[in-house]
C-alpha cells in the first residue's frame, strides 16, 4: 500500500477543522509539538498506524474514512475525494468539468502511441 500523505493529511486538516479544534490542542491531545501536528497535516510526516488510532480517536472519526481512496496504487485513488469537491460545485459548474475531463480524457487518448 502506498499512502499519499498530503491527502492523510488534508483529511486530518478537515477533521480537526470541522470538530472546531485547534492545532494547539491536537498536540496537546497527542502529546507532540504544533509543528508536529502542521507537518502531518500537509503530508511531510508519514504517520503510524498508532498515531493514526490516536488521531482517529482525538478526531472522533474512523481510521477509514482518514484512509479509504489515499493508497495510490488503488483504482479508486482519489474517487473520494473527487466525488466530494465535485458535489460542492453548481449544476454548471459541474458541466463545465465534465466537458473538461471529457477533452482531457479523449486528447489523452489521441496521443497515445
Amino acid at each position: 500500500m502506498l499512502i499519499d500523505y498530503r491527502l492523510l493529511g488534508d483529511r486530518i486538516r478537515q477533521q480537526r477543522r470541522n470538530k472546531g479544534r485547534t492545532q494547539e490542542n491536537f498536540a496537546e491531545y497527542l502529546n507532540v509539538s504544533v509543528g508536529y501536528i502542521s507537518q502531518i497535516e500537509r503530508g511531510i510526516t508519514r504517520v503510524s498506524l498508532e498515531r493514526l488510532v490516536d488521531i482517529s480517536h482525538y478526531l472522533d472519526c474512523s481510521i477509514s474514512l482518514l484512509l479509504d481512496g489515499t493508497d495510490i496504487t488503488e483504482r479508486n485513488y482519489l474517487e473520494s475525494e473527487f466525488n466530494e469537491l465535485f458535489q460542492q460545485l453548481s449544476n454548471s459548474e459541474k458541466k463545465t468539468v465534465t466537458l473538461l475531463l471529457k477533452e482531457y480524457i479523449r486528447s489523452k487518448n489521441s496521443t497515445a502511441p
